[in-house]
């Protein structure tokens, strides 16, 4: 206690935030152990996606002080540059001031800063660093977590997310840094205090806009009435405007959910995947007698969808997504033999097929929009041809490398433009998705995910992958394994973007695959199931039946493991 008692007091003194000073001396009083070892021994650590956690006080959660010392650690990375650091931040209520004081950070390491002053989309900001050429991004959210985190994202020089080692030489730095309040930093930078800091020019929109609207092949707009929702996030405007441009005026906004706030008021849990977070979207749709529904998380950079079917109102699931904008952009490209895609190795197998036809490359990465970029860009540079999409089945989605991330911004136009298409033959997006599984198979995924909380649920759960892996199963359900493939072995034989990883995948011969893997920055393990079959005569019946199996096999599977 007398050790944990000491960390506390130094943090407390390197903190510059009076709240979070507070805080942690009102837990100290209280000799409350539990919730200041939760503080103070569980560090949040700087990884490839930067860090994300509660806000609160201490090294432990995500506070002013963590945030600056964060910043020395990428500023001791970039080091001496003329290139600038393009900053954003979204709707949550410390992400504005987490904002500034990276900034403030940056520009009193003599860092030229280009701000976005206001709450701003995550894809907006990745475009801005690869448009304006930038040696870093910086973007200040949580992205679709809980309402009391908050997060920090970082883009390297290539615009992408930063990749292992990069993450962990700024990690390093961090460790080695000051405390908070002994870090050299401008204050109030955003109100022009420095001409190191100044916001982003004006016309960034213009150039997004510009690259976006080059990927269409749809040359006009529609009457469709979209009903859309930005869940309390940064997306509306951004959307709104690019909609406009193109042509599609008919987008409504979900009122009780359009204005950014970071506390989300409607919803218990601000991800568009989650059960409840569309029903005002749906509301709405309803009413006004939608022809589709359209939504993004809260720093829109996902992309959700809900079609009218047979009466009522079918999500698009993520694969769902993936696959028919996929079909879509091979189906325009000039020269489809040339087009690459990629999509995550946990994504529906159907994309394989799908680009066969087509003659087009495909890829198949880690988990992680870096990998996803990484193999297009890569492929693209050894002259394979041109990156023109790609996705994961958790809603993201990429057009090509306007942004070197997934973008649900990008990602709603061009649905809106295949939906009209289709309504301009009399055709609708479920008939068009029933075709291609003509064309290809029916493909249904289903997903079993088992928390266990803690650094020794996270263990349980990675032992249990590797008793699975040395004594597999010969059978699942009757179907039989007719391969193992354990990813973390092997890797110098795959490609870079497919490289080591805690994943098992059996392989159920010509009728799907089970994939097993921990998650990376969750205590979860997940157990990916895909099943695929000729297309019948009643689609729809046949997927609901199909999707029934692969979840028991999913149950099955997580039942064996023993946690």
């Amino acid at each position: 206690m007398n050790d944990l008692v000491t960390r506390a007091r130094s943090w407390i003194e390197g903190d510059p935030d009076p709240m979070t000073r507070a805080e942690l001396q009102a837990l100290i009083e209280k000799s409350d152990v539990s919730e200041l070892e939760l503080r103070m021994d569980t560090v949040l650590s700087f990884g490839t996606a930067g860090i994300r956690g509660e806000v609160g006080a201490g090294p432990g959660r995500m506070n002013r002080a963590v945030v600056i010392r964060t910043t020395h650690g990428l500023a001791h990375y970039i080091g001496s540059t003329d290139k600038p650091v393009i900053v954003g931040f979204d709707a949550r209520p410390m992400s504005r001031q987490f904002a500034e004081d990276a900034a403030g950070v940056l520009a009193g390491a003599g860092i030229q800063v280009l701000f976005f002053p206001d709450v701003t989309p995550t894809p907006l900001v990745a475009f801005a660093a690869k448009h304006l050429g930038a040696a870093a991004a910086i973007v200040v959210t949580a992205s679709h977590n809980p309402r009391a985190d908050n997060g920090y994202k970082v883009y390297g020089a290539d615009a992408t997310q930063i990749a292992s080692p990069v993450d962990e030489i700024i990690q390093r730095a961090i460790e080695e840094a000051a405390p908070a309040n002994e870090i050299p930093r401008l204050s109030e930078v955003f109100f022009g205090t420095t001409s190191l800091v100044q916001p982003v020019p004006e016309t960034i929109l213009d150039s997004y806009w510009a690259e976006v609207s080059a990927m269409r092949s749809r040359a006009i707009g529609s009457d469709l009435r979209m009903v859309y929702t930005p869940i309390h996030g940064c997306g509306r405007d951004t959307l709104f405007e690019v909609m406009s441009r193109a042509g599609h005026n008919e987008v409504l906004a979900v009122a009780e959910q359009a204005e950014p706030d970071g506390t989300f008021p409607t919803v218990s849990f601000p991800n568009p995947e989650e059960p409840g977070a569309l029903d005002l979207a749906l509301d709405l749709a309803r009413r006004v007698d939608a022809d589709g529904v359209i939504a993004n998380d809260p720093d829109a950079d996902r992309l959700a969808a809900v079609v009218p079917d047979r009466g009522g109102w079918r999500p698009l699931s993520g694969n769902e997504v993936g696959i028919l904008l996929a079909d879509y952009l091979l189906s325009h490209d000039p020269d489809p033999g040339r087009a690459i895609v990629a999509s995550s190795v946990v994504s529906s197998p159907m994309l394989g097929p799908l680009a066969a036809s087509y003659g087009a490359t495909r890829a198949v990465t880690l988990t992680g929009f870096k990998w996803i970029v990484k193999a297009g860009l890569t492929l693209e540079a050894e002259g394979k041809g041109r990156f023109i999409f790609g996705y994961e089945e958790a809603l993201g989605y990429t057009v090509g490398s306007v942004v070197r991330d997934k973008d649900g911004i990008s990602a709603a136009l061009i649905l809106t433009d295949l939906m009209a298409d289709l309504d301009d033959d009399g055709r609708s997006i479920v008939d068009r998705l029933h075709a291609l599984w003509q064309e290809h198979g029916l493909w249904v995924s289903a997903q079993k995910s088992i928390m266990r909380p803690g650094l020794e649920g996270v263990r349980s759960l990675r032992d249990a992958v590797e008793r699975l892996a040395d004594d597999p199963p010969d059978s699942v359900s009757g179907h039989q394994v007719t391969a193992i493939t354990d990813y973390r072995k092997d890797a110098d034989q795959r490609p870079p973007w497919l490289g080591a990883q805690t994943l098992l995948e059996l392989t159920l011969g010509e009728i799907g695959r089970i994939l097993i893997r921990p998650s990376g920055t969750e205590p979860k393990l997940k157990v990916y199931v895909d099943l695929s079959e000729p297309r019948g005569p009643a689609p729809d019946e046949q997927h609901r039946l199909l999707t029934i199996r692969a979840s028991g096999l999913g149950e099955e599977i997580a039942g064996s493991l023993g946690v």
